[in-house]
């Protein structure tokens, strides 16, 4: 493990971490925003290659950062019109996505500096994050006591662990938005990428990407990864959800009956060889495949990210579940614990 600074523009010290394993993998992670800046993973032939998306200064995910990499909350994804209700009571957040409240306001967890500490585990090395938000914090009530932990196992695996508490009945979601490109950082399209999803349900969403509440059948809708399929097949399919999301940025109902650890996705590359299984306690998955990448995101290498050149896999409740009784309830309480865990990890075919 090591660590080394580096300053945000307004002169708060931010740090950066890497956690590597026995078998050479190895990521790093700065406590502002939790971002994964790097993650460095073997393709079939040992060679090592970036495979997250992101910057080579601090400054450039300060300036202007589609949240590569980052931690998500308090809620992640859309909460429609920025309105929920809870306990009788109405709260007002930011509309930072058309009408809409994206990925927890303003100033979201992706950008507030995490207090964060490293440490040995018999898994691996890790990186705990803590955070406390306030009550009222971007219009959320409570005061939200939030603990993240990374590790990486000598299994390949990067592990998330996210645990929280409050004083206040409140919501909470909370979530990862790495890129991923598994030939590796700005090295073209992920549409030749082989997806499956462990999944026989979508939530569909309205012209504004808020789910109507319906959940429906992936059967014989561009939606259906249930068998490995290329990313790109059905893409641009004459769709009405393809449409509304210009592309893949959906969330998936995955095939479970509780919170127990389940397979929610995998990814194959051919190229490289590399894949990526996605293990999850959460309801549902978010698989976005980079539409709004346009070219005016320069990254690590000086390396140009243009349209569909990444893809992320965001474990969660669904979108808007505060104002969907149907969906599963996104609510904490005093005296209860909010605790989920994802796992990336990493394989060579």
């Amino acid at each position: 493990m090591t660590e080394k600074t580096c300053d945000l523009p307004d002169g708060t010290g931010a740090r950066l971490y890497t956690l590597s394993n026995k078998n050479g993998l190895s990521t790093t992670v700065t406590n502002y925003g939790g971002i994964i800046v790097d993650l460095m993973v073997p393709d079939k032939n040992r060679k090592m290659e970036d495979i997250v998306l992101g910057y080579e200064k601090i400054e450039d995910y300060v300036k202007d950062s589609p949240y590569f990499g980052a931690l998500i909350g308090r809620y992640g994804n859309r909460i429609g019109k920025g309105k929920f209700v809870l306990d009788g009571a109405t709260y007002d957040l930011a509309i930072n996505n058309g009408q809409n409240h994206l990925h927890g306001g303003l100033k979201g967890f992706d950008k507030i500096v995490w207090d964060a500490v490293q440490v040995k585990t018999p898994e691996g090395s890790s990186l705990k994050l803590h955070y406390m938000s306030k009550d009222g914090e971007e219009g959320y009530p409570g005061n939200l006591d939030v603990n993240v932990t990374y590790t990486l196992t000598n299994e390949n695996e990067l592990r998330i662990a996210y645990r929280a508490t409050t004083d206040k009945t409140t919501i909470c979601n909370l979530t990862q938005h790495s890129y991923f490109n598994l030939k590796g950082q700005g090295s073209g399209g992920i549409l030749g990428h082989e997806l499956m999803i462990n999944a026989d349900n979508f939530t569909p969403v309205d012209e504004g990407s808020i789910p109507t509440g319906e959940i429906r059948s992936v059967e014989a809708t561009p939606m259906d990864f249930r068998k490995s399929t290329l990313i790109g097949e059905r893409i641009n399919a004459d769709d009405q959800q393809i449409k509304y999301g210009l592309g893949y940025d959906h969330n998936w109902v995955l095939n479970k009956e509780s919170n127990e650890m389940t397979l929610a996705a995998s990814v194959y590359e051919p190229q490289s060889g590399r894949c990526m299984e996605v293990w999850t306690t959460e309801p549902g998955i978010q698989f976005y495949s980079g539409n709004f990448l346009d070219g005016s995101n320069i990254g690590k290498g000086g390396k140009v990210y243009n349209h569909r050149n990444g893809f992320c896999l965001e474990t969660q409740h669904y979108p808007d579940s505060p104002n969907k009784s149907n969906f599963p309830s996104v609510v904490l309480k005093p005296g209860e614990k909010y605790e989920t865990t994802t796992i990336y990890k990493f394989l060579m075919k």
